[in-house]
């Protein structure tokens, strides 16, 4: 490796182009070689086909996943790693020091965070404990048994992402009949109003540096299809004072909140501290989080705004395809 190479592993990359893309960009600016290397399950992951070099890996669950990916990063000489999807995050997180070990920055959050953003449950009472309001968590029995209770409720598994099993609720036989049938479920008050995503950028020293506000407009399959930039002070200071509470946050971390109809209240949903799949918005208002991880791991920094984004920027996303030949399909 020469001075000039700044080889990445992005795990479990799926179909993150945008994001390979993304990082490309970020070490051509800096005239850094890279590689970006992408590994996953599956050799028909989009996100291989993009990336400059890829490598197949074991199941997140398998017992050598982990020894994998630091042969890995001892082979190629990796220089950082980026975990993508929030199942191996608790499962990578204590493990920072042997990829240091290997040469690697290791970009994941302490355990105490990954462990809080697993379970809504364990989220919503981190969110009340610094004294900033999410959905209530609602007793389905006294629900049942409550011939006033007040519907629709909202009914999703604990420890579910990009919307799998979330259903709306609108009376005692539906949740009668969903509650057996959602895996770890649990029920909440539902929310309405305008739904937000904030992308924050915490440092290696722990301070948040950038919060980008995005609009959810539409969605699909649990992910943003249409999106906006917003440049709202009240999201972005209290994102900020969420994630600076946080024990041992570290890269990107994605946070998501309600502006409530009418009292016009905060009300924060879930944490996920990864990279979401809606950054490429964020990016492409001038959050580089990518190349700033590249700097500060080299030893670099830069004056970052909190703020300092584009604001009322769209994302207007529609499906691409990656065409290759079966023969290059690890």
């Amino acid at each position: 490796m020469t001075e000039s190479s700044f080889p990445i592993l992005l795990t479990s990359a799926g179909r993150r182009v945008a994001l390979v893309h993304e990082f490309q960009r970020a070490l051509a600016r800096r005239c850094l070689r890279g590689p970006v290397i992408a590994c996953d399950l599956r050799g028909h992951a989009p996100a291989l086909h993009a990336a400059d070099a890829a490598e197949l890996v074991p199941r997140v669950t398998d017992a050598a996943y982990v020894p994998a990916l630091l042969e890995l990063c001892r082979r190629h000489a990796i220089r950082m790693v980026v975990p993508l999807i929030d199942t191996e995050l608790h499962l990578l997180a204590p493990h920072r020091a042997a990829f240091e070990a290997v040469g690697a920055t290791l970009v994941v959050s302490s355990p105490e965070t990954t462990t809080l953003s697993l379970d809504k449950r364990s989220t919503g009472e981190f969110f009340t404990s610094i004294g900033v309001r999410s959905p209530k968590i609602l007793d389905p029995d006294a629900l049942l048994a409550d011939p006033g209770a007040a519907w629709p409720v909202l009914l999703k598994p604990a420890d579910g992402s990009c919307s799998v099993g979330v259903t709306r609720i609108d009376g005692p036989a539906e949740l009668a009949f969903y509650h057996r049938r959602i895996p770890n479920p649990i029920v909440q008050e539902l929310i309405r109003g305008r739904e937000y995503t904030m992308d924050a950028l915490v440092d290696f020293a722990g301070r948040v540096r950038m919060v980008v506000p995005r609009l959810r407009i539409e969605t699909r399959a649990g992910e943003v299809s249409k999106g906006m930039t917003v440049k709202d002070a009240r999201l972005i200071e209290t994102t900020r004072q969420v994630v600076a509470a946080l024990p041992g946050a570290v890269g990107v971390i994605t946070v998501q909140c309600f502006v409530e109809e009418g009292t016009q209240e905060l009300v924060f949903l879930e944490i996920n501290p990864r990279f979401g799949g809606g950054f490429p918005l964020s990016a492409a208002a001038g959050g580089d989080y990518c190349g700033w991880l590249i700097d500060w791991i080299r030893g670099e920094d830069a004056e970052i705004a909190m703020d300092g984004f584009q604001d009322r920027l769209l994302m207007l996303r529609w499906d691409e395809a990656v065409f290759v030949p079966e023969s290059s399909v690890l």
